[in-house]
């Protein structure tokens, strides 16, 4: 299932393998919540090199519901996608959703946020679901709490959150192999499981929920629980306690995360997936990504800009498009706008992670994160500059 190819320090690049085909580690994966990673198509994910996309368990069983894909054959027949998928199991909207749902020991009753009627997931309905969507990778139900919680309340959590894992777990292992029928809660042959580690931000907690998940014997395991409010460092902190906690020989997942330097840097602490909705949900209102930092192509400095968003971006909107351009439509609210800067975002955040396992293969990672740092600042900038420096 996963193989490790190089280690730089802490870094690793490795090869997951899955149904749909190999994912190349360390690996962003691009958001597409209800089957659809927003304002682009497969196939332009395809060549902005996405070899993974993550879609939701909870909002694709509300709309259209799981059953109906089921009976179009599947997740990846249904949205036109070959590569592998990843479905969130819902546990994130137990902490999104809080206004709207209810928390029990058998699992969690919402009221959907599209007509108010009353809905369940547990442990068990959550794996079904995502059997029949047919994922390559199925995420075990979880509760994620906010920040900041209390001890007691982080325990109690993590607590649930373990016997909700060992009921994932067991509801897996009984379908896994068992061949997916139309509206039949079975999974796909081969479907992965992962596990996920709670605690919130504290390290005993932290430390026992990877001890008792990881003795379930998921495929893999995740991070939950960060990217939730707390202060950036904080959010380091934990990633590299809990890291070394999992197995060195399955893939490392830190959910939610995140910034372009939030990924540099939790790479340098072992961890080898991600998910995040800032490129496109920034792409939408108007913040490029860029080598030196988010640029605002709001901004009126770039009315009359020839130069491209970067100069060695060799995304499609890069290399086909103004900066005064790009601003024209987003000020005129053109729908092409917000296509053609998430276009760019997604090759930002793919050929970053590109850059990043070429630097670990080639053991000069370290140097890597350092130069990347330099150029970089998380503080959105009116300018870009021209030329930035290649890594």
């Amino acid at each position: 299932m996963f193989e490790l190819t190089a280690r730089d320090g802490r870094a690793r690049a490795g090869r997951l393998r899955t149904p749909h085909g190999a994912v190349e580690t360390p690996a962003f994966m691009p958001v597409g919540t209800a089957g659809a990673v927003k304002a682009v198509t497969p196939r332009e994910l395809r060549a902005a090199g996405a070899d993974i996309v993550l879609a939701n368990t909870y909002h694709l069983h509300l709309r259209p519901g799981d059953e109906l894909i089921a009976r179009r054959g599947g997740l990846h027949r249904f949205m036109g996608w070959s590569g592998p998928i990843l479905t969130d199991s819902g546990g994130y909207q137990v902490f999104s959703l809080a206004a709207r749902r209810v928390i029990g020991e058998d699992g969690v009753r919402f009221r959907s946020h599209l007509d108010g009627s009353e809905h369940e997931l547990t442990p068990e309905t959550a794996t079904d679901i995502q059997a029949r969507l047919g994922s390559d990778i199925a995420m075990a139900f979880d509760e994620c709490t906010s920040w900041p919680v209390p001890v007691d309340v982080a325990r109690e959590s993590m607590e649930r959150t373990l016997r909700w894992a060992r009921r994932s777990r067991a509801r897996h292992a009984a379908l896994s192999g068992s061949p997916r029928g139309a509206g039949a809660a079975m999974t796909t042959p081969g479907q992965l499981q992962f596990g996920i580690v709670q605690g919130g931000m504290y390290p005993e907690l932290r430390e026992r929920s990877a001890r008792e998940t990881v003795e379930l014997g998921f495929h893999a395991y995740a991070i939950g629980g960060l990217s939730v409010g707390e202060p950036t460092p904080v959010m380091y902190d934990v990633a590299g306690i809990t890291a070394p906690m999992l197995p060195s020989d399955r893939p490392r997942y830190l959910m939610g995360v995140g910034m372009p330097d939030d990924l540099v840097e939790s790479v340098a602490r072992g961890i080898d997936l991600f998910d995040c909705v800032l490129p496109t949900r920034n792409a939408r209102n108007g913040q490029l990504f860029t080598r030196a930092g988010p640029l605002s192509i709001k901004a009126a400095a770039y009315a009359e800009d020839d130069r491209p968003v970067e100069a060695e971006c060799a995304c499609y909107t890069c290399t086909h498009f103004s900066r005064a351009y790009l601003r024209h439509l987003h000020v005129a609210k053109e729908m092409t706008g917000a296509v053609l800067n998430t276009v760019h975002n997604l090759h930002f955040y793919l050929d970053t992670m590109r850059r990043i396992r070429d630097a670990i293969q080639s053991g000069g990672f370290e140097r890597f994160r350092q130069a990347f740092h330099y150029a970089y600042c998380r503080r959105q900038r009116p300018e870009a500059p021209e030329a930035l420096t290649q890594q």
